[in-house]
């Protein structure tokens, strides 16, 4: 079976889910998209409300800054990358869908068989784990991401590196973050020995 189609048969068993709460206050799952043999893989935590209403991961504010750092910064276009989250439905305080919050352990351990099986189709050559949730769900510790992120680890044999979710970056407004960021991204660029094509940082 080619990926293409392993990849389209896993989400229609996501499209059904019901294996947690969060299937009750979901309006779409949010599967993943991208090249189905991406070098690199980004996972990040869960979908937010744009994700939800449109079924596509990362197209809120929070994505279009990690667009702009892909396609402005590095010269790489969504579609050569194949991008994820540890969940596929919104998670949201109190259920309510008003204010999103990070994935609880039950609900992540009721998903990630979907991204584990996302990682086996897909056998990128390096991931990047975006945020504390992915992070600690990959690497099985409890650490946080600016203990763990610019530094490299071994996910079943590919190498995966930490970085902050742009989200992150967003509220903050770090200058160090942003540079941070950029740093850790460039090392991955490196590592897949890919040419960084134009240098436009925080160009908004």
């Amino acid at each position: 079976m080619n990926k293409i189609l392993e990849l389209e048969n896993l989400e229609k068993e996501v499209s059904s889910c019901f294996k947690c709460k969060l299937s009750n206050t979901r309006t779409r799952t949010v599967f993943g998209e991208g090249n189905p043999n991406a070098e690199l893989m980004f996972i990040g935590e869960g979908p937010g409300k744009n994700e939800d209403l449109t079924g596509r991961p990362f197209v809120g504010k929070a994505g279009e800054l990690f667009t702009r750092i892909l396609e402005k910064g590095f010269g790489i276009s969504r579609t050569n990358v194949y991008i994820g989250n540890i969940v596929k439905c919104r998670p949201t305080v109190d259920m309510n869908f008003e204010k999103d919050r990070p994935p609880e352990k039950d609900e992540t351990y009721s998903c990630s068989p979907y991204i584990l099986r996302q990682i086996e189709i897909i056998r990128p050559k390096v991931i990047v784990s975006l945020g504390n949730p992915a992070t600690k769900f990959l690497l099985n510790t409890d650490e946080g991401i600016t203990k763990l992120r610019g530094k490299w680890f071994d996910f079943q044999g590919i190498p995966l590196l930490p970085t902050y979710h742009p989200s992150f970056i967003l509220r903050s407004d770090s200058e160090t973050a942003k540079q941070e960021i950029w740093e850790d991204l460039t090392k991955v660029m490196n590592k897949l020995n890919w040419e960084i094509k134009v240098k436009i940082k925080w160009k908004n």
